[in-house]
């Protein structure tokens, strides 16, 4: 049997090559922060749309074929125009109908009056009895009703033809068509949808927290999505009362004022909401370690790649974001990610956190 020995000289090394896999690597870990801002110049953007105050949806009184269809999406109409007409065959029959029905109750009452002024004369020289003259009257009354009923029957005619066509009642645009020529419409389908261009809303849906905290009547700035430069003074006039069942959404009108020929119908908006108060400072809930029931936040020093763990009393705020009451300065550096995997010292790779 063989006996390994170690010389005394080769100890010194196995020592030190155990000490070194046994010593911690200095690790630089990359984290995300943000530069502490004010509510006011970080608000919480939403995106929506441009979508007309007024739409109107318009359909024929009658039902009908309808044969023609005379304008499409995005056509621009007067007011008064005609939009789409009914085959108007039966509608015409009935008015010729009626204008004959009015000239015979005509021709009927003036044979009645030329009877009764007859038998009013034939009385007078005592030729005819009274019994005579008021069956005259009776006929001539009789007369006198068919021609008013003649007329109005006329009237309801030409008014029913008149509801083959359909006229624009204000002018705008043309957003939509649900019937095509050939097609039988009934009485009150859509056949097109007409908005005003002149009345805009920016359309926003927001989380409830965010809807309960605006206030009808308050201003917000609007801009374009694709424009950042060209933005438009908004109206908040509408908040509905309810969230959807689906999203759980409220969904917010924000009355544009003299918006520019970019905001057109359908264009995608950011409407940017300054929830809470504007001057104190806020940071996100990733930004937020708690221990033992106080708040703290790691703190990334100017010129430095070290963390330092820093006490705060903050506040929540209605968007989710935490309001800074004490603890912080405007313009310092804090991590917003990984604050619960951080430890006092350490050093960092900063990484900007997008907004």
């Amino acid at each position: 049997m063989r006996t390994l020995y170690i010389l005394p000289c080769l100890l010194p090394l196995l020592t030190g090559c155990q000490g070194e896999e046994a010593a911690p690597a200095l690790t630089v870990r990359p984290v995300k922060s943000m530069v502490v801002q004010p509510f006011g110049a970080q608000p919480v953007s939403f995106s929506g749309s441009v979508e007309p105050q007024i739409s109107t949806d318009f359909s024929f009184r009658i039902l009908g074929r309808m044969v023609d269809r005379r304008v499409n999406v995005g056509d621009s109409v007067a007011a008064g125009a005609i939009l789409a007409t009914l085959d108007p065959s039966v509608q015409e029959q009935d008015v010729q109908a009626a204008e004959a029905a009015v000239v015979s109750a005509q021709a009927s009452l003036s044979n009645a009056t030329g009877v009764a002024t007859r038998q009013q004369a034939l009385k007078a020289s005592n030729v005819s009895t009274q019994a005579e003259v008021d069956q005259a009257e009776q006929s001539l009354q009789s007369t006198s009703s068919a021609v008013l009923q003649a007329e109005a029957a006329l009237g309801k005619a030409r008014e029913q033809l008149g509801y083959t066509r359909l006229a624009a009642g204000t002018p705008g645009i043309v957003t939509a068509v649900s019937a095509e020529a050939g097609q039988v419409v009934s009485p009150g389908q859509t056949v097109l949808t007409i908005a005003r261009p002149d009345l805009r809303d920016a359309v926003v849906d927001l989380p409830d927290s965010f809807a309960t905290a605006l206030d009808l009547g308050a201003t917000l700035r609007v801009r374009l999505e694709l424009d950042e430069t060209v933005t438009a003074e908004g109206i908040i006039r509408e908040v509905a009362p309810l969230a959807d069942p689906v999203t759980r959404a409220r969904r917010v009108k924000i009355a544009l004022r003299d918006p520019s020929d970019g905001f057109r119908l359908g264009s995608i908006v950011q409407v940017a909401l300054p929830i809470g108060a504007e001057e104190a400072l806020a940071l996100p809930a990733s930004a937020i370690l708690r221990r033992d029931s106080k708040a703290f936040v790691w703190v990334v020093p100017d010129g430095s790649d070290t963390v330092s763990l820093r006490p705060v009393d903050v506040r929540q705020e209605a968007d989710g974001r935490f309001a800074v009451l004490n603890g912080l300065k405007a313009g310092e550096r804090v991590a917003v990610a990984g604050a619960n995997t951080l430890a006092n010292g350490q050093r960092v790779k900063i990484e900007e956190a997008s907004r």
